[in-house]
């Protein structure tokens, strides 16, 4: 995660959470410099044992909402610096991009921030 010309104030360690598919992850902390690297990988599975239809998937992964949320430790429960959403299915299987790189290995999204950041 890059942030150009920031400098956290706050240098406790942060993470990333992730909310897919009714399922949350997270990620190990890492020291509060950017630009952050979470080096690995999230799994999220999910079977749906009642669809035939290909076109009935799509339609659930759009009504489904994926959150990912940039989180600093501070206490007593943490900050959210950062926040981005999106339906799943655009999340999962974004538009073709026109730059370079590994089709699925890397991804470029933009994050809101939060007020307080």
């Amino acid at each position: 995660i890059t942030c150009p010309g920031v400098l956290l104030k706050d240098k406790q360690e942060l993470y990333l959470s992730v909310f897919v598919l009714g399922q949350y992850r997270k990620t190990r902390c890492v020291p509060a410099v950017f630009p952050l690297f979470f080096q690995e990988k999230l799994l999220f599975e999910k079977a749906f044992a009642d669809l035939v239809d290909p076109g009935d998937l799509v339609k659930l992964l759009e009504f489904d909402t994926a959150v990912l949320e940039l989180i600093q430790l501070i206490p007593p429960v943490g900050k959210v610096l950062a926040t981005y959403e999106e339906n799943t299915r655009d999340f999962l299987f974004p538009d073709p991009k026109l730059t370079h790189g590994h089709r699925g290995l890397e991804r470029e999204i933009l994050m809101k921030r939060s007020l307080s950041f």
